[in-house]
């Protein structure tokens, strides 16, 4: 997992051949203006997912997991909490691998809470168990996709 603001971008565009993309896009589109659902930056490769959801509470919120891709989730409209454990450490499956959505659920929760102000952005790889979307009221964000 890293947390860190998108002025410090450079520093992780190593780690993965499609970072460098995913941040570029993050820095210099008007993310306040796109339209909620899918753009499509370089096809099922990596993607923005532009969401508002309403917030959720740390118990209400669900724990979960991806095999297939790693999450930038960047808040737009508030600061939003999210959850971290280490999937090694994930015991309560609640809902099967959707290999559709590249998606698991699980029941446990965790106790490493995570403010995220906009201008600021969580990665989640697979190995990052992560409970997004605790906040109170609507939340506007980009998820950006990245194939690993």
């Amino acid at each position: 997992m890293i947390l860190d603001v998108l002025e410090n971008t450079a520093r992780y565009e190593r780690l993965n051949p499609r970072f460098k993309q995913a941040f570029d896009f993050l820095k210099t589109t008007d993310l306040a203006s796109l339209p909620l659902g899918k753009v499509e930056l370089d096809g099922k490769n990596l993607y923005a997912n532009v969401q508002e959801v309403d917030g959720r509470t740390p118990e209400t919120a669900r724990m979960e997991t991806h095999d297939e891709y790693i999450d930038i989730q960047v808040p737009l409209s508030a600061t939003e909490t999210m959850g971290w454990i280490a999937r090694k450490n994930l015991k309560q499956v609640a809902d099967a691998y959707h290999a559709d959505k590249d998606i698991t659920f699980y029941a446990d929760k965790t106790a490493n809470l995570i403010g995220v102000q906009p201008g600021a952005f969580a990665v989640f790889f697979p190995e990052d168990g992560h409970q997004p979307c605790i906040a109170q009221g609507k939340i506007r964000k980009v998820i950006i996709k990245v194939k690993i």
